[in-house]
C-alpha cells in the first residue's frame, strides 16, 4: 500500500494524548478488578515523564471531586452535578477509546482519533480512512476482503468481475464489483451508503441491494433496506469538510465529537435542538466549536482538555 498526504492535523495543546493516558489510568486503577501488573505498568508510566504525573493529577482531582459534589437542592443549582456527571462520562469513555489500541495491531490500516488518511490498496483501489478506523485486509484469488475493525472507511474500487470486493464489520457485509461507497461500524443508524454503483448489504437477517445515491437503513423488523440520501454530502469527510443542512446540534456535535479526545456534554434540551446549517473543518475541532458558538448562540466550556460542555449563552 502506498499512502497519499492527510490532511494537516490540529497541533493543538488540548489535543495531548498524556491526558488521554492519565484518564485511562484514573478509570483503570479504580476499577475494583486492577491486578498487580496493572499498577506496576502504571507506575512506569508515571515515572517516564513528570508530565504524566501532572496530568494524572489533575485527572484524579476530577474524580475526587466527583464525590463531593454538594447536594443541589441546598446549593440551588443543579449544574455542579452535572459537571461531576459529564466528568465521569469523559473518563469512561476514554477508557473505551483506550480499546482501540487493540483494534489497531491486528489491522493493516488504522487512524488516531481526529485523522484522515488514503491508502492505494494492491489491486488500485482506494480506500479513505476516517477517524479513529482501523481496518484489516485478506486479498484472495477469489475475492478482495476487508474486515472494517472500527470506525469508517470510504471506497473507490477497481472493477474486478472475477474477485468481489467484499467489507465485513460490525454484522454487515458490502458487496461490490466497482463502485464507490462507505461503510461504518460505530452503531450509525446508517451503516452503508453508495454514491457510485451498486452494493449489495447482507446482515443475519435480510439483504438489500443499494444504488447511487441511496445508505442502508432497517426496516420495523431489523431488515436492511434502501433510502435515498445526500450521500456525497455525508461523505465529505474524505476532502476534510463536514457539511450540515439544518441538523439538530445534538448530532452535529455528536459527529464533531468523533474527532476530538474527550467529551463534548450538552446542558440542555434547548440547545441539543437548535438546527445548524454551514461546515465546519473536522481537524481543528476546537475552531469548529467557536463556530458554532458565534453563530448558534451557545457557550462553550472547555473543563479540562478532555471534557468541553455546550450550554445556552447567557
Amino acid at each position: 500500500m502506498t499512502e497519499s498526504p492527510p490532511p494537516d492535523a490540529s497541533n493543538d495543546p488540548d489535543d495531548d494524548p498524556v491526558y488521554e493516558q492519565a484518564a485511562f489510568w484514573v478509570v483503570r486503577l479504580s476499577s475494583p478488578d486492577t491486578t498487580a501488573s496493572d499498577r506496576k505498568t502504571f507506575e512506569a508510566w508515571l515515572s517516564a515523564d513528570p508530565a504524566h504525573a501532572e496530568a494524572y493529577a489533575e485527572m484524579d482531582g476530577w474524580r475526587r471531586t466527583m464525590g463531593q459534589v454538594p447536594d443541589p437542592r441546598r446549593r440551588g443549582s443543579a449544574l455542579p452535578k452535572i459537571v461531576a456527571f459529564a466528568v465521569a462520562l469523559g473518563l469512561v469513555g476514554l477508557s473505551g477509546r483506550h480499546i482501540g489500541l487493540f483494534d489497531r495491531l491486528r489491522a493493516d490500516a488504522w487512524t488516531e482519533v481526529g485523522g484522515i488518511r488514503t491508502e492505494i490498496l494492491v489491486d488500485g483501489s482506494r480506500v479513505d480512512l476516517n477517524t479513529d478506523t482501523a481496518l484489516a485486509l485478506n486479498f484472495t484469488s477469489g475475492e478482495r476482503g476487508v474486515t472494517l475493525l472500527r470506525g469508517e472507511a470510504a471506497f473507490d474500487v477497481v472493477p474486478d468481475p472475477q474477485r468481489p470486493f467484499v467489507v465485513r464489520g460490525g454484522g454487515i457485509s458490502a458487496r461490490a464489483v466497482g463502485t464507490r461507497f462507505f461503510v461504518r461500524v460505530d452503531g450509525a443508524a446508517s451503516p452503508v451508503g453508495v454514491a457510485e454503483g451498486k452494493v449489495e448489504v447482507t446482515t443475519d437477517i435480510g439483504q438489500a441491494t443499494l444504488q447511487a445515491g441511496e445508505i442502508a437503513t432497517q426496516d420495523a423488523a431489523g431488515r436492511p433496506e434502501a433510502e435515498r440520501s445526500d450521500v456525497a454530502q455525508t461523505m465529505a469527510w474524505r476532502d476534510g469538510t463536514l457539511l450540515f443542512s439544518g441538523q439538530p446540534l445534538s448530532k452535529v456535535l455528536a459527529e464533531l465529537e468523533r474527532y476530538r479526545r474527550g467529551r463534548i456534554v450538552i446542558l440542555g434540551p434547548s440547545v441539543a435542538a437548535k438546527r445548524f446549517s454551514g461546515t465546519l473543518d473536522p481537524r481543528d475541532t476546537d475552531e469548529a466549536l467557536d463556530v458554532l458558538a458565534a453563530t448558534m448562540g451557545v457557550q462553550i466550556t472547555r473543563v479540562t482538555p478532555l471534557l468541553v460542555l455546550v450550554r445556552p449563552a447567557t
